[in-house]
C-alpha cells in the first residue's frame, strides 16, 4: 500500500509575509492620519508581533519531516524577508526618528508668537499686533488662534 502525501497550502508563512507588509504600509499610509496611532504605532506593533508569530508557525511548518528542499528555500526567504521588513518598521521608527533635528526657533506651547506681518486671504496685510488689538463683536481679543494650510504655493 502506498502512502499518498498532500501537499498543504503554508498559509502561516504566507499570511505573516503579508500581514508584516500591511504592518509597515499601514502606519505610512494610513494610521498616520489619526494623532492617537501616529504618536505611538502600538496597533503596529501588534501586528508586527502576529506577523512574527505566524512567520515563525510557518517556519516551522516549512521544515516539518516530509516537506521538500524547494519548500523549505522559499519559505526560509519568505520568513527572512518578512523578518526585515518588521525590524526596519522597528528601526525607522524607534531610531531613524530620533535623527530629526529638533525645532530650536519654533515657539512652543504657551510661549508668545513673534511679531509678523502676512497677507490674508483677501491679499490684505495683516500683522499680529493689529490681530491682538482690533475689537471683535465689542471686546478685546484674549488671543488669536493661527492656522497656516499649505494652499497653492
Amino acid at each position: 500500500m502506498s502512502t499518498i502525501t498532500k501537499r498543504r497550502f503554508n498559509w502561516p508563512l504566507w499570511t505573516g509575509f503579508v500581514l508584516s507588509i500591511f504592518a509597515f504600509l499601514s502606519y505610512y499610509l494610513i494610521f498616520v492620519w489619526f494623532p492617537p496611532t501616529r504618536d505611538f504605532p502600538s496597533i503596529n506593533l501588534l501586528l508586527i508581533l502576529g506577523a512574527l508569530i505566524l512567520l515563525f508557525m510557518g517556519l516551522r511548518r516549512a521544515f516539518a519531516v516530509g516537506r521538500s528542499r524547494f519548500s523549505k528555500i522559499l519559505a526560509t526567504i519568505a520568513a527572512t524577508l518578512g523578518l526585515l521588513i518588521c525590524a526596519m518598521f522597528v528601526f525607522v521608527f524607534f531610531v531613524a526618528a530620533k535623527w530629526i533635528p529638533q525645532s530650536t526657533g519654533a515657539p512652543h506651547v504657551g510661549q508668545k508668537a513673534p511679531e509678523f506681518r502676512l497677507a490674508d486671504i483677501n491679499n490684505k496685510q495683516v500683522t499680529l499686533s493689529d490681530l491682538l488689538s482690533t475689537p471683535l463683536e465689542g471686546k478685546q481679543p484674549k488671543g488669536v488662534l493661527l492656522v497656516f494650510y499649505r494652499g497653492y504655493w
